[in-house]
This record gives C-alpha cells, sequence and structure tokens, in this order.
C-alpha cells in the first residue's frame, strides 16, 4: 500500500510540474536569451530574430497576435499548449501569421532555422 502511495504522489508531482512548466509560459526573451534577440521593440512592435540549430528545444514560452518571416529554410516542430505537436516547414522569404499562443518549439531539420518574430502589440 505505500509503495502504491508513493508512486501515486510522483506520478501527480511529476504532472503538477509539467501543468506548472506550460501554464506559467514565459516571455520568448526571458525563456530563450540564447535563441531569440530583440530587433526593435517600440509602441506597435516587438521584431525579434530567432536562430534554432538542429536538435535545439525552444522551452514553453507566450506570444501575442504575431507574423514570422523566413530568412532559412528549416523544420520546426511546435507543440501548442494543450495540443498534439505539428511539424512547421520555413521556405526562405514566406510569412506566416499566428495567433497569440504558448507553445514551444524543437528543431527536427537538419538546418539552422533563422526567422523573423514580429509581435504586434495592440492598444484598446
Amino acid at each position: 500500500m505505500k509503495t502504491i502511495k508513493k508512486n501515486l504522489m510522483s506520478l501527480l508531482c511529476g504532472i503538477l510540474m509539467i501543468l506548472s512548466a506550460q501554464g506559467n509560459a514565459q516571455d520568448p526573451i526571458k525563456a530563450a536569451p540564447n535563441l531569440y534577440k530583440v530587433i526593435l521593440d517600440n509602441d506597435k512592435v516587438r521584431v525579434m530574430e530567432l536562430i534554432i540549430a538542429p536538435n535545439d528545444t525552444v522551452p514553453w514560452h507566450s506570444h501575442p497576435y504575431h507574423l514570422i518571416y523566413a530568412m532559412a529554410d528549416g523544420k520546426l516542430e511546435i507543440t501548442d499548449k494543450g495540443k498534439a505537436p505539428q511539424t512547421a516547414e520555413f521556405k526562405a522569404g514566406e510569412v506566416m501569421e499566428m495567433s497569440a499562443t504558448t507553445h514551444m518549439g524543437k528543431n527536427t531539420g537538419g538546418t539552422t532555422i533563422k526567422l523573423l518574430v514580429t509581435e504586434l502589440k495592440v492598444k484598446n
């Protein structure tokens, strides 16, 4: 009985840690300062360069509505909060429009991904 309780407590603690990490997603610059670099930040937009080497992982973070401009081809596995992972393939010169999200990513391809991420700042 003690072993079952101990295993159950370990499982619950693990689940809570995972949910806590997802629920407390950070600003991308704070979550991955080694991958993101701010290029421009003003009252209308924040533009960041994101460089992800093969097998690098971008930890959980959040964005408001944003645009992504691919500067190099690449393949990225993106996991949105509460959803199954999806693979996004980027081609240099393409632009993607993205809703506000909390997600993480992993470069699953063999090339370094280079993106410009532009977050729009909406004033009410």
